[in-house]
Parts: C-alpha cells; sequence; structure tokens
C-alpha cells in the first residue's frame, strides 16, 4: 500500500517512524486496518499481526465492513489454516486496539485470543467504548497471557481519532476543508472559485469523502456550485451527503437531489418547512430532518448530536464528517467550537480582493485568536496544506 494512506487517515507520515520491532509490527497493523477505512464504521479501524517464534508473520487480518469478523480472528483463522495450532501457541498477536471483550456484532476477540494459547499480545492502544474499556486486556491477563499496552498509542488514538472522538461525545468528528490564495482569498470578487487548489489537492479531497462517513456544505455552496460530493477521482464508497437549507428553497433540480445517489442526502431544514424537493428526495430514499434554530440558523449543537446518532446510512451514527464550507458556515462552525480539525489548502495564487476565508470569529485581542493543540504543513503539488487539530485526542 502507498504510504499516501497515512495522510488520508489523517497522520503525517513521519508519525509511522519505527524504531523498534514492535512499533514496525505496529505500523503494519495500521496500514492493514486502514484497509476497511469507510466501510467499518461506526466500529473503529482495527489491524492484526501474528508473529511466530522465529520472528516471521504468521498471518495478518483486519476488520472490513462493519459486521464482519474482527481482525483478530482473521489472522488466528489465517494462521490455523496455514500453520497448524501449534504455531499459535508460540506467537505473538499485535493488533492497533485492545481486543473485544463483550458480544456485540461477534463474539468476544479476546476468549478467541484465549481458545487458541495465543501466550503473547502487543496492544496499540485501550478500547475507549464503555464495553470493552480495558476489560479485554484484564481478562487475557487474568488467564495468563503477557499483555504489552502502549505502543505507538498516540498515533494508534490519532488514527482512531473519529472513533475515540465518537465514544467520548456522542458527535461525529468535523473536519472542516477549505482552500485559500496566499492573500486570504476563497473566490475572486465576482465569486468565482473553481479551481483554487490544484489537482493533487482535489485528489486528496475525493479520498477524504472515500473514507470519512459524510460531507456537509451549506445551501450558500450547494446553490452555487451544485456539487455532487460524491467519490469520482478514486475508488471507495459514497458517504452521506449533508446539505444545510434552513429555508427549503434550494432548487429540485441539484445533483444532490436527482442522481443516482440520492438515497444518501440528507437534508437538514428549520421546522414545518417543506422543500419543494422533497417528495422525490423521500421517495428516492433520502431523508429530510427538522433541525429548530437559534437566533434564526439551524442548531449546529442539535444537527451534530443528531447526526451523531443516527446521520449514517440505515440510521447508524455518522462518526465522522468532511465540511466543505463556505465562509459563513465555516465562521459559524468555528464560533461554536464545532471543528475538531481544520484542512486548509494554500495555493500559490495572489487575487488581491475577492471572498475572505472567514467573518467575524468574535476576536478582539491576540490572546482570543483560536488556537491549535497540535498542527503539520505538507505540500501537496504546488500546494501547501495545513493540517491543525482544536484538541488533543
Amino acid at each position: 500500500m502507498d504510504a499516501g494512506w497515512a495522510l488520508v487517515a489523517g497522520l503525517h507520515p513521519g508519525d509511522l517512524t519505527a524504531r523498534t520491532e514492535a512499533e514496525h509490527f505496529m505500523v503494519r497493523c495500521l496500514e492493514l486496518a486502514f484497509r476497511g477505512a469507510g466501510r467499518v464504521s461506526p466500529n473503529p479501524m482495527v489491524g492484526a499481526v501474528l508473529v511466530g517464534a522465529d520472528r516471521r508473520v504468521l498471518a495478518e487480518g483486519w476488520h472490513d465492513r462493519y459486521g464482519g469478523p474482527h481482525a483478530e480472528r482473521v489472522a488466528i483463522e489465517t494462521a490455523l489454516r496455514q500453520h497448524g495450532p501449534e504455531a499459535l501457541r508460540q506467537a505473538t498477536l499485535y493488533v492497533n486496539l485492545e481486543p473485544c471483550a463483550h458480544y456485540g456484532k461477534t463474539p468476544p476477540c479476546a476468549d478467541f485470543i484465549l481458545a487458541h494459547g495465543i501466550p503473547r499480545v502487543v496492544v496499540g492502544m485501550v478500547d475507549p467504548f464503555p464495553k470493552v474499556a480495558g476489560q479485554g486486556i484484564a481478562r487475557l491477563r487474568a488467564h495468563g497471557v503477557q499483555v504489552e499496552v502502549g505502543v505507538l498509542e498516540s498515533v494508534c488514538r490519532r488514527f482512531n481519532q473519529a472513533f475515540v472522538h465518537h465514544v467520548q461525545t456522542g458527535r461525529p468528528l468535523v473536519t472542516l476543508k477549505m482552500a485559500q490564495t496566499l492573500d486570504g482569498f476563497v473566490a475572486t470578487r465576482t465569486g468565482q472559485a473553481r479551481w483554487i487548489s490544484g489537482e493533487a489537492a482535489r485528489r486528496l479531497v475525493h479520498q477524504w469523502r472515500a473514507v470519512l462517513d459524510g460531507v456537509l456544505v451549506g445551501s450558500g455552496t450547494a446553490a452555487a456550485d451544485n456539487p455532487a460530493l460524491t467519490v469520482r477521482h478514486v475508488e471507495g464508497r459514497q458517504p452521506v451527503r449533508i446539505v444545510l437549507d434552513r429555508a427549503g428553497r434550494l432548487p429540485p433540480t441539484l445533483q444532490v437531489f436527482t442522481d443516482v445517489h440520492a438515497a444518501r442526502t440528507l437534508v437538514a431544514v428549520a421546522p414545518g418547512v417543506r422543500p419543494a424537493y422533497a417528495a422525490s428526495l423521500e421517495k428516492a430514499g433520502g431523508r429530510l430532518w427538522e433541525i429548530p434554530l437559534v437566533e434564526g440558523h439551524l442548531n449546529l449543537q442539535v444537527l451534530m448530536d443528531r447526526l451523531g446518532q443516527e446521520g449514517g446510512m440505515e440510521g447508524r451514527p455518522l462518526q465522522s464528517l468532511l465540511v466543505e464550507a463556505g465562509p459563513r458556515l465555516a465562521t459559524a462552525l468555528l464560533r461554536q467550537g464545532l471543528v475538531d480539525r481544520f484542512f486548509l489548502f494554500i495555493a500559490p495564487r495572489l487575487f488581491g480582493d475577492g471572498v475572505p476565508l472567514l467573518h467575524d470569529l468574535g476576536v478582539r485581542e491576540v490572546e482570543q485568536g483560536l488556537r491549535f493543540d497540535t498542527h503539520q504543513w505538507m505540500e501537496i503539488g504546488n500546494d501547501l496544506l495545513f493540517v491543525g487539530y482544536f484538541r488533543a485526542v
């Protein structure tokens, strides 16, 4: 797999530098786990590597789809077929997330590990999900398994940041994506914005769409650009498309209402609003949500709570959200503290005048400026990408 997967996963390629044998195998777990990105949510992405007594890899596995077998089970069953049960009794299992200890869609992985006599397990991070939360590790240790915890822990937490955030808050992890010129404009004075960033940046955005659960735009962007909000330049599943249309005035001819992916469209409107496109959208399998207002605007806090509960396909929780916003919506989200990650492309262009990146954030003193817990800069084609995290994972 190309190392570019790390950037799509929200990691810096430098995060994957392995200094020890355990870190080497943990990086491999993350690489395997990412193969399930976009398909396992609201479960976490998990990869597993079984290593024999001679330090050779016996088998690998990853959680490939929601409801499917977990990574540990896949790796163990593969090793059994290829090497027999005796090899497992001398093996070490590496896994980026604590093995589960409860019955969900599948039986507990901790019990499956114990049943096959694996003597040592190396874990990247403890599972924050309340039904696990250290119980898998405790069960293994109680039965004599040597368990090491915390290999590349901070990287493992960042990798599954959406899962961790959703467990802790009940809301999706919100990534705000924007693109600007060197002098801070997102469009010309006539409103033209395509394309400020380059082809490599646009491809990366489509990779994000393919692995994040949903993509959200405001009514201004929807009306001006008629975006498809689909995955086109790469392979991957299509996200849920969320459109804010408080007054229900968007034209029913927009792509998000009429294309083959209309079932993946969710529109948020004010209470009592019934747009012209409502009947055809619902007939196609799309959804119309009435969201209460606050000061004349859709209550974004309520929207995020509901998305976290049932915004995904088939009413599953929506764990991660990419916001492709204009200045007004971006400013509202930032002022309300609803943005967790800020991804900003800076293109080598100058407009001199135009539409600025943001509106008033309420900052009057330097110390009031929004700060990032961590940030990184990366080159994406001819553009610079700023990746900022407002909160520690």
